[in-house]
């Protein structure tokens, strides 16, 4: 399959800059015995430029039929990962279309430089993982980061089971080949970051601990769980309320309308952020807060990663950076280490090994790489010591509020901290060049300079 010249790079063969999405209807009737997917899909979208085509992003399941606007496509033909339609008429520059798919199939992950991702079987459920790419596993669409839509979804599946999607459950009712559970999605959402959960769960409702200021604004944390796990849960993840609430003072308000927490019965290598939801196995619980790094890590990515996300995958940094570096906002608040502490530790750790990986380019076999997370959230801590709290803080609540449901670069990021600081936006280059943008490892600031 030849690459799409104006395709992000890393992901060179996803998506498509000639239309955007707005909306995506999902209706999934599923058998976890069989792992059967029988779907439909409606896809709302907009033309940039004339279309005589539209190609949409889709991996190994069956094309029955597809319209464009009610009309019976003209052609349709698919290929390993992608569906293209040529509708009846083309679509004019600036109009809106819809494509309603109808698919069916066996929905696996797809392989990928990363691993296994998209729609996998559990031992007795199913995990959605589709970061970055896996999206096409069980849905048609336009695979990119900054093309961001709001959805609907319908998954009907055998009523023992519970189902967990992004976004509010609407309502679930009986249904003729088992219960019906709806969810809506009203906040622009990256396709990576959709996801189904499937699993025999309990569920527990989590609320801030007794004596802490009330803050308006923050979500109830329901969290689905094996059922032996119950006691666990709620001394594991009963920080996370406070956790939201110093987010939120930190970082600005909590983007989504909920917030909700998988933990599946089986164990996984590693937890997963999705949009208002993340995804830890049971290995992550242990009743003891054995977890709490990487309950912040996920619960962090709300902000940055899923409603601030990056418009390419080269400034991974900015979710997997800005979301270890809130790890150590969260250990300094509950009085454990400092962030002076965990840098200058992580900075050691840096030192001890390779020196060979630019984190604003770390190309795409290597953007998962610990390095990103350590010398990203480094560059912030150089930023804060450098410009002080006030500053940094104020530039992190501008970059939440400006590009809330959007999508940001590295660029904008720096001009957020110069003009909290009020310094041009070299003065931030400077300070976050050394960690971002060359492979050395270099002294942390001390407070107050520059």
């Amino acid at each position: 399959m030849k690459p799409n010249l104006d395709a992000d790079p890393y992901t060179p063969h996803s998506g498509d800059r000639r239309w955007s999405a707005l909306h995506y209807d999902l209706r999934l009737g599923y058998r976890v015995a069989t792992n059967r997917l029988d779907a439909t899909a409606t896809v709302t979208g907009r033309a940039v430029g004339p279309l005589d085509r539209i190609v949409l992003d889709l991996h190994g399941l069956r094309v029955d039929c597809v319209d464009v606007d009610g009309a019976r496509a003209a052609k349709v033909s698919t290929s390993t990962h992608k569906l293209t339609v040529t509708p009846a008429a083309p679509v004019a520059a600036g109009a809106e279309f819809t494509v309603h798919v109808r698919y069916r199939g066996a929905p696996h992950p797809l392989r990928s430089p990363w691993g296994q991702i998209g729609w996998e079987e559990l031992t007795d459920g199913v995990i959605v993982a589709a970061q970055p790419t896996g999206a096409p596993s069980w849905f048609p669409c336009n695979d990119r980061p900054d093309d961001k839509a709001t959805y609907r979804f319908e998954i009907t599946a055998e009523s023992d089971y519970d189902v967990v999607a992004n976004g509010d459950l609407l309502g679930r009712g009986r249904a003729r080949a088992g219960t019906a559970w709806t969810y809506a999605v009203t906040e622009p959402m990256a396709t990576y970051l959709a996801t189904v959960q499937i699993g025999r769960y309990r569920t527990t409702t989590l609320r801030r601990s007794p004596g802490s200021a009330s803050r308006g604004g923050l979500p109830t944390v329901t969290v689905h769980h094996p059922a032996d796990l119950t006691a666990a849960v709620r001394t594991d993840f009963g920080r996370v309320p406070d956790m939201l609430a110093l987010y939120a003072d930190v970082f600005g308000p909590y983007p989504f309308s909920s917030y909700g927490v998988v933990v599946t019965d089986d164990e996984l290598e590693i937890p997963l952020e999705a949009h208002g939801l993340a995804v830890f196995g049971r290995n992550h619980v242990d009743g003891e807060h054995g977890t709490d790094r990487l309950i912040a890590h996920e619960l962090a990515h709300q902000w940055w990663g899923n409603s601030v996300t990056a418009a390419r995958w080269r400034d991974i940094w900015l979710h997997e950076g800005f979301a270890c570096y809130a790890e150590w906002l969260w250990s300094e608040h509950r009085g454990g280490d400092t962030a002076d502490t965990l840098a200058e530790h992580h900075r050691q750790g840096l030192l001890a090994g390779p020196q060979d990986l630019v984190v604003a380019d770390p190309g795409a076999a290597d953007m998962f790489d610990d390095r990103v997370y350590k010398r990203g959230a480094l560059a912030l801590h150089a930023v804060r010591r450098t410009f002080g709290d006030a500053a940094f803080t104020s530039g992190l609540r501008t970059i939440t509020a400006e590009h809330r449901h959007g999508s940001v670069a590295a660029a904008d990021v720096h001009e957020a901290f110069a003009s909290a600081a009020g310094v041009p936006v070299l003065a931030v280059r400077q300070v976050t060049g050394p960690w971002i943008d060359e492979p050395g490892v270099p002294a942390l600031p001390a407070d107050g300079a520059g």
